[in-house]
């Protein structure tokens, strides 16, 4: 069950990070930013799934870098949660929640490279 449950997380958080790139280029692109528009709703959605997918997620193994890996992925989720408060928050303004989308994009982007790369590095040590 598991297993299962692991495969259906995984295939949820592409779906979460499009969201919240969805949300994040629309108000960048067509028009600015306005009390109430539908992005801010799309982006906590992104957010709220992808944190929940993270969270969910049970990994096994014993390497503590790839562990670490891991737990630095789950703070990307947490900043664009954080993030979605401050477009909701009544005197946030457009840099602070594009800030934390951008540090949340900038770990995003370090542990999709770095944990396939432990991955490979482990697979090899052991052959």
């Amino acid at each position: 069950m598991t297993n299962q449950r692991n495969k259906i997380l995984q295939a949820l958080i592409p779906a979460g990070l499009l969201l919240i790139a969805i949300a994040t280029v629309e108000p960048l692109i067509w028009h600015p930013f306005e009390p109430g528009s539908w992005f801010r709703y799309v982006y906590a959605a992104g957010a709220l799934t992808l944190l929940l997918c993270r969270l969910f997620t049970v990994r096994t193994g014993n390497d503590l870098r790839l562990r670490r890996l891991y737990r630095l992925e789950s703070w990307s989720a947490i900043f664009f949660c954080v993030g979605t408060f401050f477009m909701f928050y009544p005197n946030g303004k457009m840099r602070d929640w594009l800030a934390f989308t951008l540090a949340g994009a900038a770990i995003q982007i370090f542990t999709s490279i770095m944990i396939p790369l432990r991955q490979r590095k482990l697979l090899n040590h052991k052959k």
